[in-house]
């Protein structure tokens, strides 16, 4: 978990220790991810199929979060969708994610590491190759 210290009253009195969870922190990642136009998901490995295999979808899936004092790193596995620029998708991703975290929880995102895992090749693509029957 993450601790801030809360000193910044306007008395100078200290008011205790707030702590943001690894979770709270990938989840508003994926979130900010899932709002960023042609990714199509996120690649999260064993784990994160089995438990949507269960029934339970995990927003932050595919997405690591290394905490530090005050600052935090993201890794991404994200899944593109085919046609779109990768690298502007990746840095949108980053900036995405980078903004959201700062003003939700005050904490400094050193870096947000944007590994493409694969493409999607929607449905929208198989009509357009002429795969309907008509």
């Amino acid at each position: 978990m993450e601790k801030i210290n809360a000193d910044q009253s306007d008395k100078g009195e200290k008011q205790g220790t707030i702590k943001i969870s690894e979770d709270v922190v990938t989840t508003i990642a994926g979130l900010a991810a899932a709002e960023v136009s042609g990714v199509a998901g996120m690649s999260g490995g064993i784990t994160g199929e089995l438990v949507e295999k269960l029934g339970r979808k995990n927003i932050s899936k595919g997405i690591k979060a290394v905490m530090g004092e005050n600052e935090v790193t993201i890794d991404i596995n994200a899944i593109v969708e085919y046609g779109v620029n990768i690298h502007e998708v990746a840095l949108e991703l980053q900036n995405s994610i980078r903004n959201a975290i700062e003003n939700m929880t005050g904490l400094s995102v050193v870096n947000v590491n944007v590994n493409i895992q694969g493409l999607s090749f929607g449905s929208e693509n198989k009509e357009e190759t002429g795969q309907t029957n008509k």
